[in-house]
């Protein structure tokens, strides 16, 4: 789907240029800083449109690495999730990308733990996996550390796509060609795509020739250390062959993601009036560089794990795999049925271990890999910058044109309730640990927390559509060149 999409947007591109004719301009106007004015040209309704939805779709659907579905699932049913994950991502983008930086976070961790095992010889003398105990005096600044390095990722394959996408282009049909050509032995070292392919349900038990239990990374490492299994022989290289993205396919949606941002700068820059929609999706797109950033390296839309099967006939496989008990740990009792809702969102920001099935699929918002408490405040702090950025975003359109009045102060309140909201849910954490309420009273608030987030979404998604009914005259103006960057 993803390829058709390319080709059609490959053969509509000279289209547009060719249509995207300059206004009339004949007199030398220049700017207050003095430079010549640029060349503009005229777009219409449907430009606008289209621009923003193919990019909006792009955040919300293929920059989504979902895990891969259970063995017995319909291809109903994985619609049904895929769909899900959709409307979360619209709903709130900020908990996808949180949900990508603890899967990177916890790949970072599953990568060390497995070099140091020595895989693919994995040693028995080596520790547990599940030990991530670090010096009390290091926290901070890993703390620090850790969130400069995420946010700088997202800066620099931005930057760094732009610059070597030509060069990026011919050294991997270089590379295509020589390994043709060339023969090579495999490389079966243990690499991020390996954790990110483990942590998303890629190794999948086998016994009897029947699915058992999808392995957790520590449980990989046991059953082979107890003899259970043979150590699976897999490369990077199978695992990419798996996915269905690579480094053009993505590098072309960054493309678009990128090109989008820039043309809003320009229009920012020549004082173009920008539409409520470009600004909506301005702020999805840019969360969408980060998550695009922090999964470079997990295989998208992988749908059979890897099977390694069961060959001990002496120890117990119960021994060795246990499912959570539902009853063991009540934190989330009083929830009821809210904890479908509360559950995942408090789990992967790593606040409690919810009892979650993991037999033949691993959870959308996994939290089972414990993390220290660097990389949970980590994790926590830049899902609140995430958010801020978000409705920051949807605030810069605080002057914009609107139909009417009331149109633009409700999408003034509403973008000052996402923005305001993370930070109100983080103050009252902190009064309620002073306080100790009970617990009627703790998910009471957090629930009108929620309820009025969603309700401030759904009422900006509204808004950036029926804004575009009455448009000012230069929204239909942009910037020539920018129509001649490709872009789909």
């Amino acid at each position: 789907m993803r390829l058709l999409l390319v080709f059609f947007c490959i053969f509509l591109y000279p289209v547009g240029v060719i249509q995207a004719a300059p206004l009339t301009n004949t007199t030398d106007t220049t700017t207050s800083n003095s430079f010549k004015a640029p060349s503009f040209t005229a777009r219409t309704l449907w430009t606008i449109i289209s621009s923003s939805v193919l990019t909006l779709f792009a955040c919300i659907y293929s920059a989504i690495h979902a895990n891969i579905p259970s063995p017995k699932d319909s291809s109903h049913r994985i619609i049904l999730r895929r769909l899900g994950i959709m409307i979360m991502a619209l709903i709130a983008p900020e908990l996808i990308v949180t949900w990508a930086m603890r899967q990177w976070i916890s790949a970072r961790h599953v990568t060390r733990q497995f070099k140091k095992t020595g895989y693919p010889s994995i040693r028995p003398e080596q520790p547990e996996y599940n030990q991530f105990a670090e010096a009390p005096e290091r926290r901070e600044n890993r703390v620090f550390r850790l969130l400069f390095i995420v946010l700088a990722k997202a800066v620099s394959s931005a930057l760094a796509f732009l610059c070597r996408f030509p060069g990026a282009l011919a050294n991997s049909v270089k590379r295509l060609v020589k390994a043709h050509f060339s023969e090579r032995p495999e490389d079966y070292t243990w690499t991020q795509t390996h954790s990110f392919f483990v942590l998303m349900g890629g190794f999948m038990l086998y016994v009897d020739e029947k699915p058992y239990h999808t392995l957790q990374p520590g449980q990989l490492i046991e059953l082979i250390r107890e003899g259970c299994i043979d150590i699976p022989t897999l490369t990077a290289k199978q695992i990419h062959d798996k996915s269905k993205g690579n480094a053009i396919s993505k590098g072309l949606i960054i493309l678009q993601v990128t090109w989008f941002i820039m043309q809003l700068i320009t229009r920012a820059i020549y004082h173009l009036e920008t539409t409520q929609l470009e600004a909506g999706t301005l702020a999805f797109a840019v969360l969408d560089l980060l998550t695009y950033a922090v999964w470079w390296n997990k295989p998208l839309d992988v749908q059979c794990p890897h099977p390694v099967y069961w060959k001990s006939t002496e120890l117990r496989i119960d021994n060795h795999i246990k499912n959570p008990d539902p009853h063991e740990r009540d934190e989330l009792a009083p929830l009821g049925i809210l904890v479908s809702v509360f559950g995942p969102i408090l789990e992967l920001i790593g606040w409690f271990a919810i009892p979650t099935s993991r037999k033949l699929r691993v959870p959308t918002f996994d939290g089972s890999i414990k993390l220290g408490y660097s990389d949970r405040t980590v994790l926590q702090l830049a899902a609140l910058l995430m958010a801020t950025i978000f409705g920051g975003i949807h605030c810069m359109a605080w002057f914009f044109a609107f139909p009417t009045y009331q149109e633009q102060v409700l999408w003034r309140m509403s973008a000052v309730a996402i923005t305001c909201t993370p930070w109100l849910s983080v103050l009252t954490s902190l009064l309620l640990i002073v306080l100790d309420p009970q617990y009627a009273v703790v998910f009471s608030l957090y629930a009108l927390y929620i309820i009025l987030y969603v309700a401030a979404r759904a009422i900006l998604l509204v808004l950036m559509f029926t804004t575009l009914r009455n448009l000012p005259p230069d929204a239909y103006k942009a910037v020539s060149w920018t129509s001649l960057v490709p872009h789909l």
